[in-house]
């Protein structure tokens, strides 16, 4: 959360169109209170989903993709069928549980049995695609454009776009100014008319626009979309923090003891990430870590060790 609330784009962008520290803060403990219940909200949504389909029943797979490929294969018959069984099982099942506010231990029991059959289908789904199934960031869009009133449909496909155009906008705009000012201004073209860093920003632009498209296509693949983005943070999130710790909570650190902290910091979170099984949340606390400790040791090199240059 420090590294959120401190270092992304998407907060930091905030700061900067404040008028006065005293509405940089307040618009930071705004944004920090708000996501409690905003958060709280999307996972209840998803419960709710879920308990939805309980009694409504739900498809084999959600995908467009996988079912029309599941279609063509021999067999995707009969596992539909048994799907629909099971689904008519899974809703008596729920409905007993809901009439029932003192539940049996056996009535739970057949119902935590039954879910177990309809993932057991969905494996065997998975073994007749040759495939994961991996179709959980499609259950809200059907959902939306399946049970909800046309209207409203429309609403929310608008409501998500626009989050997501000025989530994005914000972004590539971010992305954009950080390569020209701070890599091609400073180390490729030292001095360009306005125009030419501006036609050079477009292009940065859409550069980064296809590469985040590349990474949205294999990200989908990857599970549910908000883990995933969570997962990528994580990769990067605590040695951003680690480099604003060493500025803000050291005086001697200096530019060059940070940019070795910082590569240091990913490598580790690397290293951390393919040779143990501990969840993505404790990337951040090690590239931390590992920048400040890394940093402060090539800081004190620096002022132990000063470079000299010749007369």
């Amino acid at each position: 959360m420090l590294a959120y609330f401190g270092c992304d784009q998407s907060q930091v962008q905030r700061y900067l169109t404040a008028r006065s520290v005293t509405e940089g803060r307040v618009s930071l403990l705004m944004s920090a209170f708000l996501k409690i219940p905003l958060q709280f909200a999307i996972l209840l949504i998803g419960v709710l989903v879920f308990v939805f389909f309980n009694f409504t029943g739900a498809p084999i797979v959600f995908s467009p993709a996988q079912q029309e490929k599941a279609e063509a294969r021999g067999g995707f018959a009969e596992l539909a069928r048994l799907h629909d069984e099971v689904q008519g099982q899974l809703r008596e099942t729920a409905l007993r549980l809901a009439a029932t506010p003192d539940a049996s231990p056996d009535d739970r029991r057949n119902y935590l049995r039954t879910l177990e059959q309809r993932d057991a289908i969905r494996g065997d789904l998975s073994e007749l695609l040759g495939e994961e199934v991996k179709d959980v960031n499609y259950v809200f869009p059907y959902f939306i454009t399946h049970h909800l009133p046309i209207g409203i449909v429309g609403i929310m496909i608008a409501a998500i776009f626009a989050a997501a155009m000025s989530s994005i906008s914000a972004e590539l705009n971010a992305l954009s100014a950080a390569t020209v000012m701070d890599i091609y201004r400073r180390l490729i073209r030292k001095e360009a008319s306005d125009a030419h860093y501006l036609r050079v920003s477009k292009l940065a632009t859409a550069g980064w626009g296809l590469m985040a498209c590349t990474v949205a296509v294999y990200a989908s693949r990857l599970g549910s979309l908000i883990e995933v983005v969570n997962f990528f943070g994580s990769f990067f999130y605590g040695s951003l923090l680690g480099v604003f710790v060493l500025a803000i909570g050291t005086r001697w650190a200096t530019s060059r003891s940070a940019f070795v902290g910082l590569i240091a910091g990913m490598v580790a979170v690397a290293i951390f990430g393919m040779t143990t099984d501990y969840s993505f949340l404790w990337y951040n606390l090690v590239g931390v870590l590992t920048v400040v400790v890394v940093g402060l040791l090539v800081s004190l090199g620096e002022r132990l060790y000063p470079s000299r240059k010749p007369a």
